[in-house]
Order: C-alpha cells, then structure tokens, then sequence
C-alpha cells in the first residue's frame, strides 16, 4: 500500500464514534469482546497431521500436555479430495501433507484419550467437510459426548478452494448446497461448533494483497449468507456461528490494521444487507501466519517473522491462532519447531504485556489511516464482486483468479528485483545448507493404511452401507437434507471415499473453464 512517512490529526478523517465505538461494542473495530484479552487469551491452536491417526494422536497429546487448548487437524490430499487411501489417484499422496482418514474408525483413533467436550478442534476440510463432520459426530456419540458438548470449527469453505487451493470435488451448486446443509444441521442440533470458516488465508498465500485478502473473503461470505438465506434460514440463526480465517504476513502495521478494517466492514455489510444484529456482525477469527513467508535458506530466521506475524493477529484482536515452526519450508515441522511456535504465543500471551490494555494502536493515526484504506478498498472490491453477479458467478468468470495472479507477479517481481528485501534470500546471504531433516517412510504408511481400511471392509456390515449408500444417493438427487444421511453411512463404517464417489455419480465434479 501507498504510505507517507509521517502521520499527523489530519491523515485521519474518521470518527471515535462512527468507526471506533468501544471493544465488544458496533461496529466491533476494536475488539469483538469488551474485555478482550484481559478476561481470557486467545485460543493457542496448532495445526497438525502426521501420516497416520495414531502418529498425529501422539502429536496431539505433546501438544496438550505443552499447554495448547485448541487442536487443528491438517488432512491428507486424498482425504480432502474424496478418495480412500487405496484409491489409484491416492497412490504416493497417503499421509504427505496431513492425516489419512478413510473410515470413523480413523477419526477415533486420531482422539483417543482426548476427551471431546474438553478440547475445541478445528478441521481444514473443505469438499468433504460434511463426511468429516458427521464422523467427528459419530466419534463424539461412541465416547459419551453429545452434539451439543462438541465444540470446534470446520472449515467448509469451498468457494476459495475454486480460487486459489484446488481441492474442490463437485460443482459450485451442489458444493454450496452441502454448505448450506452443515449450517443447518449445525443449528438445529444446537451445536457450539462453528459450521464454516471463510479463509482468506489461501487467497493471500496464492498471492493476494491485504485488501484483497479481505475483500474477496467477504465477498466469499455474503455469498454463503445468500445461499443460507435462501434455503430457508434465518440469518441471525446461524449467523453467529460464522467463523473467519485469515492470515498474518510481515509488515506489522498494515497486518494489523487489515484484522480491524475486516471486523468492521464485515458488520456493516452484514447489517446493511440483511439487518443482522449484533451476534452476527461480530467477526471472529482465527490466524496463521504466513506459510509463502517462510524461507528455506537461513530457517531459524523464521522463528523472528512468526514472532511478528503472531504479533500483528494479537495487536489486531485474533480470536485464535497457529505459528508456524521455523523448518516448515523444508518439511512437516518437527516436535521441537512446534513446541518452539507454541512457546512463542505463549510468551506474546503471559510475557511481552500486549494483552493487558485492549486494542493498544487504536488512536494512532497511522494505524487508523490503514484501517480505513483498508476498509474503504475492500468494500470496492465488494462492489465489484456484486456487479458481475456474486462470488460464485464471478469465480466462473476468473476474477478473483486473475486478480490474485496479477498481485502474486508483482510480488514475485519486487523480490527478484530486489525491492522487496528479502532476508537470507535476496539480501545478507550465505552458503550454509539447510538442515538436514528427517521424513516418514510413506510407502510403509501407505501400506499400513490399506490394510487397516481392507480390514474394516472385512469385518462391516456390507448390507447397512449397501442401504446407507443408497438412501444418501436418493437424498442427493432430490431436496432431503444430507446430513442425516451421511451420519447413516458413517455409523455403518462406509468409507469417505465411498460416500464421495456416490455424490459424484449423482452431481458430476468441477472443471474449471
């Protein structure tokens, strides 16, 4: 963004009241709670999957017993695809980048001895988020937990998987179809579980700005508020329930203006177009630092730009946040750089006196410029995104696409250039090596996956997931609710895979143009 060096009373033409207001209160700039972190921290929340669910179970419990309070799970690419591990397309991907779930089964031992009303947890899921929620469903019914103790997010955000992440399976419209199912299910339950989290993170990792970070996710949210409004539901009975996920990159200033601008432009639109009241307009976040800022050259150097980035989220009001180990440009992060991204929040939280005034920028002019900049060049991108028809019709006609690729360039062309400097990569290098880091045997993984999902199609009730098939195949090509039916195949130990493939028969899967 265009800044000047100095800012004074003039370079802020808001309003205390109109565009600040008090933490907790309309149009919630400074915080969405009053007393913010003074009355509890945000929630520590590391991302993590490690091939199989009894590693990453292991994983989870260091986690724990370290000191975090929230888990997030990373996925493998067949799970979030729709395929079982011993799918043909699978081959060579089972485990890589997350944990392989094929049946409930899995998703159990990924918790066992991890009692679920006493953990919030977190999926990164997105064209199979309803299969994995109705398993952590399951999973909670055979521990003794009841839908209304569970507590976490899922991510279900399908629309940025067109734009910037690639792991969508069916077509738009079915696609916002199952969204809008899982809010309702969500609701209806009663559940304290957060049916979506509208990322801008992937955008603004595939290369976007700030401003388009938050304006093309808003414009992602209010279509999902459209398609639920339509189906019928009223939006202040699941609006409450949206979560939002954004990212936190190096420049500190902007980063944290940027979660404010987002805060308040997110309850001014929701309010404008839909008169939500205020349990609605209260964005609420979670963060991750910049995975596309981490470098592979000089890595303990990451350990400083997470400890900025996970400033920034805290200065700018984050309800949750992940930091990144400093070795995850070479590899999965080791136990060390994970315990080493937990301390690092930990530290921010009870050492560096952030958190004992809310919202400590605001006033400063520098800071308020930004958010309204912010602000004001996003609700245009907004408006943009309105007139070529909303966000699905839009992604259809690549606007987001080429917006985000034009910035990534440009981005890719100051650092080669050497106007965006670099530390270890275009500025004060040297020839160390990286670390040598240790990775998993996956083809033994793999292996050892297959067999456990060939031994649970061994012992199942193949008549149950004949008929649980069945009966979901039915839903789907009419108007049913899914939910229900996929909980049936789920309990029978069908197969995510299986589940997927019955939804492809029936809807087809997306080309892109």
């Amino acid at each position: 963004m265009s800044i000047r060096p100095v800012y004074g009373p003039g370079d802020w033409a808001g309003s205390p009241e109109r565009d600040l207001g008090r933490p907790g209160e309309f149009p919630f700039t400074r915080g969405v709670y009053p007393d913010m972190y003074a009355g509890r921290l945000w929630t520590m929340r590391q991302y993590a999957g490690f091939g199989t669910a009894q590693e990453t179970n292991h994983r989870f419990r260091r986690l724990l017993a370290a000191g975090q309070v929230g888990l997030s799970t990373a996925f493998d690419l067949p799970t979030q695809m729709g395929y079982d591990s011993d799918h043909p397309m699978a081959e060579g991907e089972v485990g890589r980048v997350g944990v392989a779930i094929d049946t409930v089964d899995d998703l159990a031992d990924l918790f066992t001895g991890i009692p679920l009303d006493r953990v919030s947890t977190s999926m990164t899921i997105n064209a199979t988020a309803a299969i994995l929620l109705a398993m952590y469903v399951v999973v909670g019914e055979e521990q003794g937990v009841g839908r209304a103790q569970l507590t976490g997010t899922v991510q279900n955000d399908v629309l940025k998987e067109y734009i910037a992440r690639g792991t969508y399976i069916y077509p738009a419209g079915p696609s916002l179809r199952l969204v809008a199912d899982i809010f309702r299910f969500v609701s209806d339950e009663g559940m304290s579980f957060n049916p979506i989290s509208i990322s801008g993170y992937h955008m603004r990792e595939a290369g976007a700005t700030a401003v388009q970070e938050v304006g093309f996710t808003l414009a992602n949210a209010l279509e999902y508020v459209r398609v639920a409004v339509e189906a019928g539901l009223p939006v202040d009975a699941f609006g409450p329930r949206l979560s939002f996920f954004f990212a936190s990159h190096n420049d500190l200033f902007e980063e944290t203006a940027k979660f404010r601008a987002a805060r308040r432009l997110w309850a001014r639109l929701v309010r404008e177009r839909y008169g939500a009241g205020d349990a609605t307009a209260r964005l609420r976040f979670h963060t991750q630092t910049g995975g596309v800022t981490l470098q592979a050259q000089q890595p303990l150097t990451n350990v400083v730009r997470v400890t900025v980035q996970a400033l920034a989220a805290v200065l700018g009001g984050t309800q949750s946040l992940h930091t990144n180990g400093y070795d995850e440009a070479l590899a999965l992060p080791t136990e060390q750089s994970a315990t080493l991204a937990l301390r690092t929040q930990q530290i921010l939280g009870h050492e560096s006196g952030v958190t004992r005034v809310i919202d400590p920028l605001a006033g400063s002019y520098y800071v308020e410029s930004l958010t309204d900049a912010i602000e004001a060049g996003a609700r245009e991108l907004v408006a943009k995104v309105d007139a070529l028809g909303g966000a699905a019709r839009a992604i259809e006609l690549g606007f987001f696409q080429e917006a985000i690729a034009r910035s990534a360039y440009e981005i890719q062309q100051a650092q080669e250039s050497g106007e965006m400097v670099v530390v270890g990569v275009n500025r004060f290098t040297d020839d160390s090596p990286p670390p040598a880091i240790d990775t998993p045997d996956f083809s033994a993984l793999e292996a050892h996956q297959n067999a456990r999902l060939a031994a649970t199609r061994g012992r199942r009730d193949a008549t149950a997931v004949h008929a649980s098939l069945a009966a979901l195949r039915t839903a789907a090509a009419g108007t049913s609710a899914l939910m229900p039916s996929i909980l049936t195949a789920v309990r029978s130990r069908t197969t995510l895979g299986e589940i997927s493939d019955t939804l492809r028969e029936v809807w087809g899967v997306y080309r892109p143009a």
